[in-house]
């Protein structure tokens, strides 16, 4: 942890160690979503911009400060044009003064459809989010079976490819940092042809019990777990899901030897260290955009919208954020306690995400339906118990996190949550953070916040009285300390204890 510095000081410190350790190295970086988009403009042109997700947003320190290439699934027609137009050559794109070397690995559109849209998102996605109701789902049949071989096992081997391809092009020593659960046979298929290269994989989302991996047939799980295998440092982003993983090798991989004391598996001739990086912000960044114009110009219109005490919530809507039951929560405290009745809103920054999936689309309406029977129950004519914005707007809720008096994070599982992050880090009214048992941010906060059960409909609506009526002495003490914790183990202490596990390694 480099701990006592500033934020400053810590990103200047990460890019002095990542330089150092990483300067005789060739390194590549893949996941399916990259850190540029392109798009076709007239005359052939193309206008490029930075890519959106949250691995492109927490290695950005990384892609700016050091010569790397990033290779990331060609995701528009911009991205597939340019990068017919250099076959096979790497991709100079600059971006806000900083020039970043891509490579697009370009599959058929069919069978991409079939890796994303059939495998990775409504099985693999709710698999490991533990979203799976066993007596009705999951079902796999003949279309997941096509799915894992013409999709998934497909676009993990062009990756690969392409990975192996760029790596070959130089005689430096190879680093490939690969991400999330849409490469998990890369690091196997990698290995199988370059014996000598440092592979490195974090998961950025949970990685759950052995239980729910049993959902997924032996021929699907067996090849996921060996392929991770493969890779020298395996991240996770709590000590649950490492722990977790070490018992899916225990159980799942024959010939695995585990190492609970030092957490490492031996599996053939390959060691693998498993390690816990908890992702998280940039807080000076986040402090930036707080206080630009645009997030003042939302803040005041929010403000029209407050009362003495407001909820806050901002979430994609996704059947794990657990958004119903945290309306039902407070629907229930408001019955309790009545005198609280237009005394507390409750404030929900919603966007939508996945909406051509059928659990996204039905989740959106128990949504919407649950936002109307609070409102219709206790509303009035001065008086709205909650107000939604349906909106994909980041300024518009660092602006709402300023002003919250509780900031509610209930999700049913979460790799992280940075919202739990992002909230104390800005808030200006020492808030309350209510964090759920299952959210991966739980483990570092759970000291200075109310903890619930994701289910607890009842516990969860007394956190939300005793949030809104405990006292000053006890909120600024809350607050400081989140602030404190946060600020100490931000992204730059995350990236920089990969870059100092990995020198340990070279």
């Amino acid at each position: 942890m480099i701990d006592g510095f500033s934020g400053m000081d810590r990103k200047i410190k990460l890019i002095e160690n990542a330089r150092e350790v990483l300067k005789d190295h060739h390194i590549i970086i893949a996941s399916n979503r990259g850190p540029i988009e392109h798009q076709i403009l007239q005359e052939g042109r193309f206008n490029a911009r930075r890519g959106s997700g949250g691995v492109v947003t927490a290695l950005s320190t990384l892609t700016d400060n050091l010569e790397l290439t990033w290779i990331s699934s060609a995701m528009g027609e911009g991205d597939r044009k340019i990068s017919q137009q250099h076959e096979g050559e790497s991709i100079k794109s600059a971006i806000h003064g900083q020039t970043i070397s891509l490579r697009y690995v370009m599959t058929p559109r069919r069978v991409y459809h079939k890796f994303y849209n059939v495998f990775c998102n409504p099985l693999l996605w709710f698999l490991q989010h533990s979203m799976w109701s066993s007596t009705h789902t999951p079902n796999i049949d003949e279309i997941v079976y096509d799915a894992w071989t013409n999709g998934y096992v497909s676009v993990n081997q062009s990756f690969a490819d392409v990975i192996i391809e760029e790596a070959n092009k130089t005689d430096k020593k190879k680093l490939i940092i690969v991400h999330d659960y849409h490469l998990y046979l890369a690091p196997g298929m990698i290995r199988e042809r370059m014996t000598d290269a440092l592979i490195q994989y974090f998961l950025h989302v949970p990685w759950p019990d052995m239980n729910a991996w049993h959902m997924l047939p032996q021929s699907m799980r067996k090849p996921i777990c060996e392929s991770l295998l493969s890779a020298d440092i395996l991240g996770f982003q709590t000590t649950k899901d490492a722990r977790s993983f070490l018992q899916c090798c225990e159980m799942f991989v024959d010939g695995a030897r585990v190492d609970y004391i030092n957490n490492t598996v031996t599996f053939g001739e390959n060691i693998t260290r498993v390690k816990v990086y908890p992702l998280s912000i940039d807080t000076d960044e986040l402090r930036s955009i707080a206080n630009t114009p645009r997030a003042k110009i939302s803040e005041d219109v929010l403000k029209q919208l407050l009362v003495e005490k407001n909820i806050v919530r901002i979430d994609r809507i996704e059947p794990s954020k657990n958004i119903v039951r945290g309306f039902r929560a407070y629907s229930l405290m408001l019955t309790r306690h009545p005198e609280l009745i237009g005394k507390v809103k409750f404030l929900a920054f919603l966007v939508p995400s996945r909406t051509h999936i059928r659990q996204y689309q039905r989740y959106i309406q128990e949504v919407e339906q649950s936002i109307h029977d609070v409102n219709n129950k206790f509303g009035n004519d001065s008086w709205k118990p909650i107000e939604v914005f349906y909106e994909n707007n980041y300024t518009q809720a660092i602006a709402a996190m300023k002003l919250y008096d509780v900031l509610l994070v209930n999700s049913i599982v979460d790799g992280m949550n940075l919202v739990a992050k992002e909230g104390p880090i800005v808030n200006e009214k020492d808030g309350v953070l209510i964090i759920s048992e299952t959210a991966g941010a739980y483990e570092q906060l759970k000291a200075a916040s109310f903890s619930v059960s994701p289910t607890d409909i009842e516990g969860t609506a007394m956190a939300f009285y005793n949030a809104v009526t405990a006292t000053e002495a006890d909120r600024s003490s809350w607050g400081a300390s989140l602030r404190d914790t946060i600020s100490n183990e931000d992204i730059f202490d995350c990236l920089n204890r990969q870059i100092e596990d990995i020198g340990q390694i070279i």
